[in-house]
């Protein structure tokens, strides 16, 4: 079997989960990785063979997008070129990570494709979602990269599609203890902005990690780290809470560690809110926005009882297999966009 994976490169947990499922994708034939976006941080360990820049999320200072940038990046015709040339034909399973131009290409070639991991999850309507709905983003989710079948990926099972999150065998073998330190990772934060809030809390020690660090720096309380994955997973096991956004990936591995957990959404980012909105379940501190009471915030849910464990209802190889198996099916039933393939006209309608 020729496999196709399509990976979003917009943030680490992606790339993370690539590496993590490719020694059980690989049992099943040869793997080819399109890696699309350009602001990941961490080194991407795949059979990478085609590359482009995607259409990539990037981050401001103060907790939310800078579209400014985004804007610059974004390109109809260079999209519509790579989805054109993407040979998505020439293989038997396309596997796409919210991927948009793998998407594109499947409906102008007229090839099925899986969707997988955590956006798949919200073609669901039993997926949590915030207080207020938010049309657009909705539509992002479901309608950015859609697929013939999806797998989905969450916190917990909320539909029959839907499985657990992949946990990376570092975290599953990983023996937990508390060391003292408060893990943080705020991508969406300039580090100005965290260290003037942790150094408020001088009994407490930080390890922050930085995508503007080189090498370890310590400032007061508080130890900067270049954003590793190895680097990063050891702190999380040892440390007695976890400071992120409310992406899907690291909360996931902090809940399974059983780590206490405090969130903060990135603003303007819909997934995230939703996301907010599940872990509530678990008891995670949710924080709408780094403020002048950000270092009491953090006292208090120091304070507050522990989060509710994650339980793993399937481990990746059963994850796997049931993407493979739907693939399977796909391929006897090929044809499903016929009635409606795109045109460029469409795809600058879009836009």
């Amino acid at each position: 079997m020729k496999i196709l994976y399509s990976v979003q490169a917009t943030g680490n947990g992606h790339i993370s989960r690539a590496m993590e499922l490719m020694p059980h994708l690989a049992q099943y034939g040869e793997v080819d990785v399109f890696l699309s976006g350009s602001n990941s941080h961490l080194q991407p360990l795949l059979p990478v063979k085609y590359r482009s820049k995607g259409l990539s999320l990037f981050y401001g200072n103060n907790g939310g997008l800078d579209y400014w940038h985004m804007w610059k990046e974004f390109s109809v015709k260079r999209i519509w070129k790579e989805a054109r040339e993407l040979p998505v034909e020439k293989y038997d399973l396309v596997l796409n990570d919210f991927e948009s131009i793998t998407s594109l290409a499947c409906k102008l070639k007229n090839v099925p494709s899986i969707g997988f991991g955590h956006q798949a999850s919200f073609q669901s309507k039993q997926t949590p979602r915030g207080s207020k709905k938010d049309i657009t983003g909705e539509l992002i989710l479901k309608q950015y990269a859609t697929a013939s079948d999806y797998v989905g990926l969450h916190f917990a099972q909320y539909d029959d599609f839907i499985f657990s999150p992949v946990i990376k065998q570092e975290i599953l073998q990983a023996e937990p203890t508390e060391k003292g330190h408060v893990t943080v990772y705020l991508s969406h934060y300039s580090d100005e902005v965290v260290l003037n809030e942790l150094h408020k809390i001088k009994d407490i020690r930080f390890e922050v990690f930085s995508k503007k660090v080189r090498q370890p720096t310590i400032s007061a309380n508080v130890t900067m780290f270049p954003i590793s994955n190895e680097g990063f997973t050891q702190s999380l096991i040892h440390s007695q809470g976890v400071i992120t956004g409310a992406g899907f990936e690291t909360p996931a591995e902090a809940l399974y560690l059983g780590k206490k957990l405090l969130v903060l959404p990135i603003k303007g980012q819909y997934e995230q809110l939703c996301n907010a909105a599940a872990l509530k379940d678990f008891k995670v501190s949710v924080v709408d926005q780094i403020e002048v009471d950000f270092h009491s915030r953090i006292l208090q849910w120091l304070s507050s009882p522990s989060t509710e464990p994650l339980q793993l209802s399937h481990n990746t190889y059963q994850i796997v297999q049931m993407a493979i198996e739907k693939g399977r099916a796909l391929q006897k039933t090929n044809g499903l966009f016929s009635d409606n393939l795109l045109t460029e006209d469409d795809l600058l309608a879009m836009f």
